[in-house]
């Protein structure tokens, strides 16, 4: 197994986990995976884990699939691609995705493929003035996975999402964020410093009804309005049964910082 292909530092409430295979651009290996999703449940698990962050190390955040891993070339006979995103792809998006509480990613440079559709499934999402994000799906004759057709479609629309997965044209943080795919971008050298004031933000924040905020705006992907009047009200409730509602108020009044709980 490889060393230390996941970095993993806990401050003040936050996670910071860094892909840690530079030299092959952070592309992932079952290995990676695994220690990915192993971090992840732990956090899902750890009431002192507030708020995930997750980058890469070197030159760039992730290019997907390690293509040269046995795994994933062709061989002779044909691979079942199917197997790997059911086994590792899949349930990471899906845990991202049901994490409660943010996750914050920060793209250092290239996001190509499954690297870029892991990013577009994080909570918030801010990038480097020199980042780029590629569907390079088409490029080896495969189709986009990690949720991407999904998220992308939701994010930008069907003829955005067409144009970047058919042609597999490179596109800049700037447009990016004016496309509303991600939310901010930074010069490169004060990307990880915003990238953790925005986490410590969220270290101190009411978490559980972060989380509840989350749940609300998933759901309103396919909920009807009525439908999504009824959640409202009924995590409104949930959410103000909580201490930290009753902190926030007081804060308030008293004319201070909130001492957010977390519950």
């Amino acid at each position: 197994m490889e060393q230390n292909v996941l970095k993993e530092e806990f401050i003040d409430g936050c996670l910071e986990l860094t892909l840690n295979r530079p030299e092959r651009l952070n592309a992932f290996t079952p290995e990676l995976h695994k220690a990915l999703r192993s971090a992840l449940e732990k956090a899902a698990d750890t009431h002192a884990c507030r708020v995930v962050l997750l980058t890469g190390a070197g030159r760039g955040f992730c290019a997907g699939q390690d293509l040269g891993d046995p795994d994933s070339a062709p061989g002779d006979k044909p691979r079942d691609l199917g197997a790997s995103i059911e086994q590792f792809y899949n349930p990471l998006i899906r845990l991202i995705r049901s994490l409660e509480k943010p996750v914050i990613c920060a793209v250092n440079g290239v996001a190509a493929g499954a690297g870029a559709n892991i990013a577009f499934a994080c909570d918030l999402v801010v990038a480097s003035r020199g980042a780029k994000f590629i569907q390079a799906f088409c490029k080896i004759g495969l189709i986009p996975d990690c949720g991407g057709t999904w998220t992308v479609t939701h994010l930008i629309g069907e003829a955005r999402a067409k144009a970047l997965m058919l042609t597999g044209v490179p596109i800049s943080a700037e447009q990016a964020a004016s496309w509303g795919l991600i939310w901010q971008v930074f010069d490169d050298e004060s990307l990880l410093t915003e990238a953790r004031k925005l986490a410590q933000q969220f270290a101190t924040g009411p978490t559980a009804s972060l989380a509840m905020t989350k749940r609300a705006i998933h759901a309103a992907l396919t909920n009807e309005l009525d439908q999504q009047l009824d959640l409202e009200r009924d995590l409104q409730r949930e959410a103000g049964r909580g201490g930290d509602y009753a902190e926030g108020v007081a804060a308030f009044l008293e004319k201070r910082a909130p001492n957010f709980k977390g519950r």
